[in-house]
């Protein structure tokens, strides 16, 4: 049973997996979390206006990885991986990052594509499914980009059949378009609009007509799976594998634009970190709903891109 870590370091936040991988007889396998911790460092502040990583988000990002870092050492790790997906793809200074990442962690971040950051995700969000519910619709709302991946599980191995990755997220669309506090109905419109166009691009290799359960992944989902179940406080347990109707995604969304900055800080499943930024999100998340007639609901997973890249070190 070896003992792994992973680190995923998106545009909005860093987190930490140490898990422990079983792999059974029948060719499946399973994750027992020993420690699953997220921070929100915003590593992606301001790339998108300035193409370049903002000295406090690298610092900020460094001290969480130092973290981390002691953390995997003292849970016993035997091996780790670390993957850096949107906001170092796109910042002209990324080395700055890997020279941090090496120093901290003793190897390197990988930076992955798209299309593989997607296919991370997929793994880890089906584990839980039932494989009879597939093809699955895997929706990973980040900072800076979202990923679509179409697929099949047999309940041994995840099958995904088409991917893409485009470059609107919830902080890129929110310091694009809602500059406002709360938006104002014009802003809400251009951010719509964008997120229209830029999602065509995942709409015309992704087919996503052929899926029969549409699963959403990250932060900006389980926030909304909170938000749906009126939760008094953040519980995994419960936002796992809840179910959140069409209808109620587009109330909640709607809600999100309306209010303002002190609002969203109250209502209490909230990330301190995310209440900037869960409109933007929610936004990309309801006009995805919209292209999928015949779902009527969307499946929140905890389980994403971590859990995959824990699984991709077996």
């Amino acid at each position: 049973m070896p003992r792994v870590a992973a680190i995923d370091c998106g545009t909005n936040s860093i987190r930490l997996l140490v898990a422990d991988v079983t792999k059974r007889d029948d060719g499946t396998s399973w994750l027992r979390d020993v420690h699953r911790e997220q921070r929100v460092v915003r590593l992606g502040q301001g790339v998108d206006a300035t193409g370049r990583l903002a000295p406090e988000a690298l610092e900020r990002t460094r001290v969480a990885l130092v973290d981390y870092t002691a953390i995997l050492r003292r849970k016993g790790a035997e091996s780790v991986r670390m993957v850096a997906t949107s906001a170092t793809r796109d910042a002209s200074n990324r080395d700055d990052f890997f020279g941090m990442t090496t120093a901290v962690l003793g190897q390197p971040a990988e930076v992955i594509t798209g299309d593989e950051e997607a296919r991370l995700s997929f793994t880890g969000a089906v584990g839980d499914l039932e494989p009879e519910d597939g093809p699955f619709l895997v929706m990973d709302v980040g900072g800076g980009s979202t990923e679509l991946v179409l697929g099949t599980w047999d309940g041994v191995t995840a099958s995904p059949s088409a991917a893409k990755s485009v470059d609107v997220g919830c902080v890129r669309i929110t310091e694009r378009c809602l500059r406002s506090d709360p938006p104002t109905a014009e802003e809400i419109a251009a951010a719509t609009e964008m997120a229209e166009q830029v999602l065509a691009d995942a709409f015309a290799v992704v087919p996503v007509a052929e899926a029969r359960t549409w699963v959403g992944v990250a932060g900006t989902a389980t926030t909304i799976g909170g938000i749906a179940l009126d939760l008094p406080e953040y519980d995994s347990d419960a936002i796992h594998l809840s179910r959140v109707s069409m209808d109620r995604l587009a109330e909640i969304t709607k809600n999100l634009l309306s209010l303002n900055h002190d609002e969203r800080a109250a209502i209490p499943v909230m990330h301190p970190g995310r209440v900037d930024v869960i409109g933007g999100g929610s936004l990309v998340i309801d006009v995805v709903g919209r292209h999928l007639s015949g779902i009527g609901e969307l499946v929140i997973s905890e389980h994403d891109i971590l859990d995959g890249i824990a699984l991709s070190q077996l």
